[in-house]
């Protein structure tokens, strides 16, 4: 099962992508953001392009656990891709993605300006591999 994932911020959308097998995720894109529609169609569109089986948008809860301003507006993203394509669209606790993304690209040693210009889908990438190692596949090799 191929998965886009979005990272969705007040500026850029990071986008990663899992391998066919719904095991690895990698970053693929950072798109700047536009309006909710206009996101909506492209990535509905890059779902299709890359033949994605589902979508899967990061949500920021707060501490609590609870939904804030941030949570609601990926809500409502999710919404606007949903009326675009059949794909399942589901949300997924982000909250820690850009944190575990600053310290892979500090780890890999990239430089400022390649930090900043890679976090958005390095963060999408963090979170989609959460995803994936939370709701692992089941071998269907029986």
């Amino acid at each position: 099962m191929r998965i886009l994932a979005i990272d969705p911020g007040e500026k850029k959308l990071g986008l990663a992508l899992s391998d066919p097998t719904g095991t690895v995720a990698h970053p693929l894109a950072t798109l700047t953001h536009e309006a909710r529609d206009k996101d909506a169609a492209r990535i509905a569109a890059l779902a299709a392009e890359h033949q994605a089986d589902m979508i899967l948008v990061g949500q920021a809860l707060d501490a609590a656990g609870r939904v804030g301003p941030q949570a609601r507006k990926a809500e409502r993203l999710a919404a606007a891709i949903r009326a675009l394509t059949r794909l399942p669209v589901v949300t997924y606790d982000e909250s820690f993605s850009t944190g575990e993304a600053q310290s892979a690209l500090l780890a890999g040693g990239k430089k400022r300006r390649a930090r900043r210009e890679q976090i958005h889908a390095t963060a999408a990438a963090a979170l989609l591999q959460s995803y994936l190692d939370a709701h692992p596949r089941r071998d269907q090799t029986a």
